[in-house]
């Protein structure tokens, strides 16, 4: 069976990421009072952000009684404000090598290109506006953390992605990106091909034991694996 849609994620998979985020959460944890080292905070990056909080907070917090809602919600606004506020000013915000030429040529391919990530709405909206992404027809259609129920490694955003694309079968579908929680995703979703890529959190040793379908170094290989 044929792939019909290839879904990727943003950061660290066609995104240049420069361990930004990783730096923001930090950030964002800091300024609540939480000082956790990267080490903790990469593993969790492909996640919902408001899953990656709380469950670093879980981690952290000394009293379960203090991990509300709102602290949850707060820490996450912080987040969305310095990542924004990041994004519009980046003079070096840019695509990973390869990346758009990839998704150029599946869509040249006739296969359809779709994006999700755990960023919410406001975040990649950003950076798909600062890369002129929607101009140059990088991408079909993108679905974003916030709007779903469930973010990675639930499948439900891919799983939008395929009523966009009016895909019926799971395995006309491949995954790819950066993370142990991508993995899972595109397992849960049933993708033919679940594309682990090492330009972002994890190196090739971190992503083995997840058991992608492929592990890869340029998002270039891609267009071998599916075409």
């Amino acid at each position: 069976m044929s792939i019909k849609l290839v879904v990727f994620d943003m950061a660290g998979t066609t995104v240049k990421d420069e361990n930004k985020v990783t730096e923001t959460f930090k950030s964002a944890l800091q300024a609540h009072g939480y000082i956790i080292p990267d080490h903790i905070i990469n593993p969790l990056m492909g996640y919902k952000k408001i899953v990656a909080i709380t469950k670093m907070l879980h981690l952290y917090e000394t009293d379960p009684s203090r991990i509300t809602t709102d602290l949850i919600h707060q820490i996450h606004e912080t987040f969305v404000g310095l990542m924004i506020e990041y994004y519009e000013q980046a003079d070096f915000l840019e695509a990973l090598p390869n990346a758009e030429s990839t998704l150029l040529s599946l869509k040249k391919a006739g296969i359809q290109v779709g994006i999700n990530t755990g960023f919410s709405r406001d975040i990649a909206a950003v950076i798909i506006n600062r890369l002129k992404w929607r101009e140059k027809g990088v991408f079909d259609y993108l679905v974003c953390s916030d709007e779903v129920a469930e973010g990675r490694p639930n499948p439900e955003m891919i799983n939008r992605l395929r009523q966009l694309a009016g895909i019926s079968e799971a395995e006309e579908v491949a995954k790819v990106g950066d993370t142990e929680v991508d993995i899972r995703e595109g397992q849960n979703a049933g993708c033919k091909y679940v594309i682990a890529v090492t330009t972002g959190a994890f190196s090739r040793a971190g992503l083995e034991p997840y058991q992608p379908t492929h592990i890869i170094d340029d998002i270039a290989e891609v267009l071998h694996i599916v075409l």
